[in-house]
């Protein structure tokens, strides 16, 4: 039986693929652990430096196997009551999502919790918890409005209509469109040109980043300051 999840690393960059294209992706619990394993990999091995999560098929990951629900525990799976949001914020390394096909609900949220997101052209969105009746829980509400803004938020989550790629770039939501035939190159090519910069400091621009989620400007200047201020201690006392 195939693993649900793909793991490979070429140059100091991971491959995350999502595995059960005859399911077009959708989560279940071997998908998740796979998933977690895999993020818990890139934070820990030292030689990598980046990872790219991208669908196997058709679909980047079209959310969570209906036939699995009540059957398999897709939350706390590991008891420890660290869930995917979790999974992903411990990750300190930039994870880029290369959206292959569709991205739905749960499936838009692994999108939404990568850092940010390169899309083929086949690409489309959409957050349909509304529609399934199912309770978001991983982010939806509040990384899709960091993403996109509150207002075209409302619309995408309360009318359960798709976008695609190209909406998806206007709204900015994705970074980049590609050809569908280019998106692993363009990704690839995008994940290589962190790697050749000093990963210290990509890791502290991003932290720096990301402060501003839980801050505001003002707390946020003077932070990134003091950690300025800091270095050039640091880097004074070693000159």
């Amino acid at each position: 039986m195939e693993k649900a999840v793909l793991f490979d690393v070429h140059e100091g960059i991971a491959i995350i693929t999502l595995n059960r294209p005859d399911r077009r992706n959708s989560i279940n619990r071997d998908l998740l652990s796979g998933l977690y394993d895999s993020i818990d990999e890139v934070s820990q091995n030292d030689k990598i430096s980046a990872a790219i999560i991208t669908g196997n098929g058709k679909s980047f990951c079209s959310g969570i196997d209906l036939s699995v629900i009540g059957k398999e525990n897709l939350f706390d799976i590991r008891g420890n009551g660290i869930d995917l949001p979790d999974v992903f914020s411990t990750c300190r390394k930039p994870i880029i999502g290369a959206v292959n096909g569709h991205a739905i609900t749960g499936g838009f949220e692994i999108a939404l919790n990568c850092d940010f997101l390169i899309a083929s052209e086949n690409a489309k969105f959409a957050d349909t918890h509304a529609k399934v009746g199912i309770h978001p829980g991983w982010g939806m509400t509040q990384l899709l409005q960091q993403a996109v803004g509150k207002r075209m938020a409302l619309q995408m989550s309360t009318t359960c209509q798709f976008i695609d790629a190209g909406q998806a770039l206007k709204y900015g939501l994705v970074n980049e469109v590609v050809l569908h035939e280019d998106l692993m190159e363009r990704t690839f090519e995008i994940a290589k040109q962190i790697c050749e910069n000093r990963s210290d400091m990509v890791l502290t621009v991003m932290e720096l980043i990301k402060y501003r989620d839980t801050a505001s400007m003002d707390q946020s200047l003077a932070h990134e300051r003091e950690r300025f201020k800091s270095f050039v201690k640091t880097h004074m006392h070693q000159a």
